[in-house]
C-alpha cells in the first residue's frame, strides 16, 4: 500500500519559451534599468542628507534609505500581481511610474520642509528597485531556458551603468535646482523624476505584450493562492527552496554590511572621499561580473554558483572583520577589497538564486511567486540592517560581519539539507 502524501500547493515547471520580439524586449529591459539606475543612484546619494537637513537631526540621515529599502518589498507583490493578470509590460511600466510619483513627491517635501512627505515620497521611489529586480525575470521569459541565466544577467549588469553614473549628477543636479528655486539638495531627485518618466515611456510603448497564458483546473487554484502560500510550496522543494533562500538571504547579507561601512568609516575618522571609492568598488562588484555568473550557471548549473558566491560572502566578512583600524594607510584600500567580495557574493548568489526560481517556478502562479520572494529580498534586506546598527554600536565592525556571517549559515544549512540537487 502506497504511503498518503500530503498534497504541496507545487506544479511542474515549464520552460520558458522565446517569444517574437524577444531581443527588442532585452534592449528595452536594459534600457530601463540603465534609466532606473541613474534615477535611483542619483536620489538616494543626497536623500539622507535631505532628510536629516529636512528633520535637523542626524538621527533622520538613514530614514530615506530605509524607506526606498522597504518601499521595493511593499511594491513587489502588486506588481507581480498586476504583472500575472496584465502582463509584464504593464507590471514594469505602473511600477516606473510609481517611482516618478514618488521623486515628485520628494521634490514637494524639499520646497515644504515636510520630512513625512519625503519619508512617503521614498517609500514610492522603491518601486524603482522592484521595477529592476522584476525585469530579469521578464528577460527569463524572453530567453531559452539554455541562456536564461545570462539574459538574466545582462539586465542585472546594465544597472552598473546607472549605478556609476547617479551618484556623479549630484553635484550638476544641485546646481540645476537652485536655478529653477528649488533647494540644492532636491535638484538631483530632478533626474530621478527625468529618468524614470522616461523608463515609464520605454517599457509601455517597447516591451513586447505578453500576457501569461490562461490556465484551468488545478492550476488556476493554486494561481489564487495567497503569496505566503505560494512562497510555503515554494519551500517544499529543495530546488526552489535553495534558490529563494540564496536570493532572499544574501541580499540581506550584503545590505546589513553594505549600510554600516560608511558610518565604521566615519567613526575611524575617514574623507567622504575614501568612502564615495570604497562604495563605488562595492557597486561595480555588484554588477560588473554578472554576465560571468551568468554564463557559469548556464554552463555547470545554478548551484555551484551559488555556492561560489557563498565562498565570495565568507572572505568579505573576514576581510571586514579583520581589517586594520584608520591609522594604518591600508585600512581604506582592505576595506575596498572586502567590500568589492561582499558585491561579488551578492552578484553570484543573485544570479544562481534567480536562474533556480525562474526554472523552477510554477506554470501558474510563477510571477507572483517571483514578485514574492523580491519583497522578501528587500524586507529581509531592511529588517537585517535595521538590526545591524545597534550591533555596530555595541560591537563594533567586526560584529556586523559576524551577523552577516549568520545568515550565511543559514544559506548553507537549506543547501546541505536539500536531498536533491537543482536541475540545470
Amino acid at each position: 500500500m502506497r504511503p498518503v502524501t500530503e498534497p504541496q500547493l507545487t506544479l511542474p515547471r515549464t520552460a520558458p519559451t522565446r517569444v517574437p520580439g524577444a531581443r527588442r524586449g532585452v534592449a528595452v529591459l536594459v534600457v530601463t534599468q540603465l534609466l532606473t539606475g541613474i534615477g535611483v543612484a542619483s536620489g538616494v546619494a543626497v536623500g539622507g542628507v535631505l532628510a536629516e537637513e529636512l528633520a535637523g537631526t542626524a538621527s533622520a540621515a538613514g530614514v530615506a534609505q530605509t524607506a526606498s529599502i522597504v518601499g521595493a518589498g511593499l511594491a513587489s507583490v502588486p506588481l507581480a500581481e498586476l504583472a500575472a493578470r496584465s502582463g509584464r509590460r504593464l507590471g514594469l511600466a505602473v511600477g516606473a511610474g510609481a517611482a516618478t510619483a514618488g521623486a515628485l513627491a520628494v521634490l514637494g517635501a524639499a520646497v515644504l520642509g515636510w520630512l513625512p512627505l519625503m519619508v512617503l515620497g521614498m517609500l514610492l521611489f522603491g518601486a524603482a528597485t522592484a521595477v529592476g529586480l522584476q525585469a530579469r525575470y521578464a528577460a527569463a521569459e524572453l530567453a531559452v531556458p539554455e541562456r536564461r541565466a545570462r539574459t538574466m544577467s545582462v539586465v542585472i549588469w546594465a544597472t552598473t551603468v546607472g549605478a556609476v553614473i547617479g551618484p556623479n549628477l549630484s553635484q550638476p543636479g544641485s546646481e540645476v535646482g537652485v536655478l529653477l528655486g528649488l533647494p540644492g539638495l532636491a535638484g538631483p531627485f530632478l533626474f530621478s523624476v527625468v529618468v524614470f518618466l522616461a523608463a515609464t515611456l520605454v517599457l509601455a510603448v517597447g516591451l513586447p505584450a505578453r500576457r501569461p497564458e490562461p490556465v484551468t483546473g488545478a492550476e488556476r487554484t493554486a494561481a489564487r493562492a495567497s503569496s505566503l502560500r505560494l512562497l510555503v510550496g515554494a519551500l517544499r522543494r529543495p530546488s526552489l527552496r535553495i534558490g529563494v533562500v540564496a536570493v532572499v538571504t544574501g541580499h540581506a547579507m550584503m545590505v546589513s554590511v553594505m549600510v554600516m561601512t560608511p558610518v565604521h568609516m566615519n567613526h575611524q575618522g575617514m574623507s567622504l572621499t575614501l568612502v564615495g571609492l570604497v562604495i563605488s568598488i562595492h557597486v561595480l562588484g555588484m554588477y560588473a561580473a554578472s554576465p560571468v555568473f551568468g554564463w557559469l550557471s548556464d554552463r555547470f548549473g545554478p548551484l555551484p554558483v551559488v555556492l561560489l558566491g557563498a565562498g565570495l560572502f565568507v572572505l568579505a566578512f573576514l576581510g571586514g572583520a579583520f581589517s586594520p583600524e584608520s591609522h594604518s594607510s591600508s585600512a581604506p584600500w582592505w576595506l575596498a577589497v572586502a567590500l568589492c567580495l561582499l558585491g561579488l557574493g551578492w552578484s553570484a548568489c543573485l544570479v544562481g538564486g534567480s536562474a533556480m526560481v525562474a526554472a523552477e517556478a510554477p506554470a501558474a502562479g510563477g510571477v507572483r511567486l517571483q514578485g514574492t520572494v523580491d519583497s522578501a529580498m528587500s524586507l529581509g534586506a531592511a529588517a537585517l540592517a535595521a538590526l545591524a546598527g545597534p550591533v555596530l554600536a555595541v560591537g563594533g565592525y567586526p560584529s556586523v560581519n559576524l551577523l552577516g556571517a549568520v545568515a550565511l549559515v543559514a544559506l548553507l544549512v537549506v543547501v546541505l539539507t536539500a536531498r536533491t540537487a537543482p536541475a540545470r
